[in-house]
């Protein structure tokens, strides 16, 4: 049996000049630090603030389930938007009214970003009997925009 020969690599060995490690390379990033690490850039802020506008009050109104929502929110709101659908819901049963489909169209949307990856929208949504504004508080958390504070008016 032979053995093969050895071969040197052409790979110059690094040196300690050559890598410097530094804390933000050997420390884990903290919650904090790891939300708001951008994978990729944030999609356009204004289309989801007007879908999940849109979705909110189709919720309150009793024409969408609001579990189909819940990844896109944050477990405070989500716990808010359960009580205001019961309460709608039982509003409703007391007045003797069927869910009806909302026809909506989609008025002024409003954007402020305070910091990186955070984003405050106000969005004006048309129905048929009135108007309604939805304020949300967007953050860009683990690749997805998240509804961290919703409010409609």
């Amino acid at each position: 049996m032979t053995v093969p020969p050895v071969v040197e690599l052409a790979y110059p060995t690094p040196t300690a000049d050559d890598v410097s490690l530094t804390d933000d390379l050997v420390r884990p990033p903290s919650r904090g630090e790891e939300d708001h690490q951008e994978d990729s850039a944030p999609p356009d802020a204004r289309v989801f603030a007007q879908n999940m506008a849109r979705c909110v009050v189709e919720v309150l109104a009793g024409t969408r389930a609001l579990d189909q929502l819940a990844r896109w929110l944050s477990d405070d709101v989500y716990e808010h938007l359960l009580l205001r659908d019961a309460l709608a819901r039982r509003g409703r049963a007391a007045r003797g009214e069927a869910p009806a489909r909302l026809a909506l169209t989609m008025g002024s949307t409003v954007l402020s970003e305070p910091s990186t990856g955070i984003v405050d929208a106000v969005v004006i949504i048309h129905g048929r009997a009135r108007s309604r504004a939805v304020a949300l508080r967007l953050e860009w958390t683990r690749s997805r925009w998240r509804a961290t504070a919703v409010h409609v008016l």
